[in-house]
């Protein structure tokens, strides 16, 4: 009869451990990201980024998986320097951004739908100080 306890318990208490395993979240905490070439804004809604004669914007909240993976679909514009004229359209693609959310890090890539061109993988920090340069 003991060993039928101790053969009950131990399923119990490995669910309990597990139940005290931190869990991953399932989203991309809101406020300031900052890192090297951008800043990423997060918001309960989506997410807009300001990279180095660029800018983002991502329409959908930044959700993550078990492992802090996510994938999201938005814009990636290009800025050209020098005064715009009247008229010039910006150059508006859709992208796809991609990456891994690891504690108060989070790693993605920014890829042109159309073209499948990988604009380039990029570093951000939760609260960090951006250190993006605008065309000028």
């Amino acid at each position: 009869m003991r060993m039928a306890t101790h053969l009950l318990s131990a399923p119990m208490l490995t669910l309990a451990c597990a139940s005290l395993a931190p869990m991953p979240p399932d989203r991309v905490a809101a406020g300031l990201w900052g890192g090297e070439h951008v800043a990423l804004t997060v918001t309960d809604s989506g997410a807009s980024l300001e990279f180095d004669c660029a800018s983002g914007e991502i329409p959908q909240a930044l959700s993550t998986d078990a492992a802090g993976r996510f994938a999201a679909d938005g814009v990636f514009v290009r800025q050209r320097p020098g005064a715009q004229r009247i008229g010039d359209e910006p150059d508006r693609q859709q992208a796809r951004y991609e990456g891994r959310l690891a504690g108060n890090t989070l790693t993605f890539e920014v890829i042109l739908t159309e073209s499948k061109q990988t604009v380039g993988t990029f570093t951000v920090e939760h609260g960090a100080a951006p250190r993006v340069r605008k065309c000028r």
